[in-house]
């Protein structure tokens, strides 16, 4: 996958933009702000939530970084406008995090206190496991400064997570859990794919367990089935968790949930 990853990385920069643009379209609102309130109106007419995120992991420098976190505040300003039912999610990297923590944490701080002066909330993305550490110790210094609009992603498919879980426990985090998308080591992530899928419900119950409200972040029926039976069989009722899907991406199922009642996030 490594390998295959990597060609098409060196491939993508000789495809004309247009044509990257049309096959992305399914997957990604645009490339401006309005496009993806349209997306957004869309959405929350289907009767799902939404999460923006602003794509820009790849940034350079410290007035990139600070350019995005601006981009979120005007995100924040339009939702508020607008009335639509959106948070956001955030990239670390994308607010400085490779440039450095203090960059990172000033900008996160900024995102963070606006969306609490709207009454919004903010999701911190979990990236590769060389920013696992600090995307937690973040997480945690927002919480103790008392930002309670604010949550975190866990992937089933590292092999900490449960530790993580245990480790978070006092803190009652809103968690989103998903599998995960980056090739890690075997010492510390699970490869084989029914055991990706066995330690997403062991951390899914940990998570119910514990109390802490969940967003089943998935496209695996298998796993959608699991969850929904766990919601059945705990009582969960509606505001207590919600299923997450990316954009264009098995959108049929994500109309099911919703027609059977649950809450949906794209």
């Amino acid at each position: 996958m490594a390998i295959v990853d990597r060609a098409i990385a060196r491939f993508l920069p000789a495809v004309p933009k247009p044509v990257v643009r049309r096959i992305s379209e399914r997957y990604i609102a645009g490339e401006e702000l309005e496009d993806a309130l349209r997306v957004v109106r869309r959405v929350n007419a289907e009767g799902k939530l939404a999460t923006i995120d602003v794509l820009g992991e790849e940034i350079a420098n410290p007035d990139e970084a600070r350019s995005i976190a601006s981009a979120y505040r005007d995100a924040f300003e339009a939702i508020e406008r607008e009335g639509l039912d959106s948070n956001v999610s955030v990239k670390l990297t994308a607010l400085g995090l490779g440039l450095g923590y203090d960059l990172c944490r000033e900008n996160l701080t900024e995102v963070v206190a606006d969306a609490a002066a709207r009454g919004n909330f903010v999701r911190i993305d979990m990236e590769d496991s060389s920013t696992t550490d600090d995307t937690l110790r973040l997480y945690r210094e927002l919480r103790e400064s008392g930002y309670d609009n604010v949550g975190i992603v866990l992937q089933a498919r590292l092999k900490r997570t449960l530790d993580d879980v245990a480790a978070l426990a006092e803190l009652r985090p809103s968690v989103r859990l998903c599998k995960g998308i980056y090739v890690e080591r075997a010492e510390i992530a699970f490869r084989d794919f029914e055991a990706i899928r066995s330690n997403f419900m062991l951390v899914l119950e940990a998570l119910w367990d514990a109390g802490h409200y969940v967003g089943v972040a998935t496209h695996d029926e298998w796993l959608v089935e699991q969850a929904k039976r766990g919601v059945t069989e705990r009582g969960l009722g509606r505001e207590d968790y919600e299923f997450q899907m990316l954009l264009g991406v098995r959108p049929a199922l994500g109309d099911d949930l919703v027609r059977e009642g649950h809450r949906v996030r794209i």
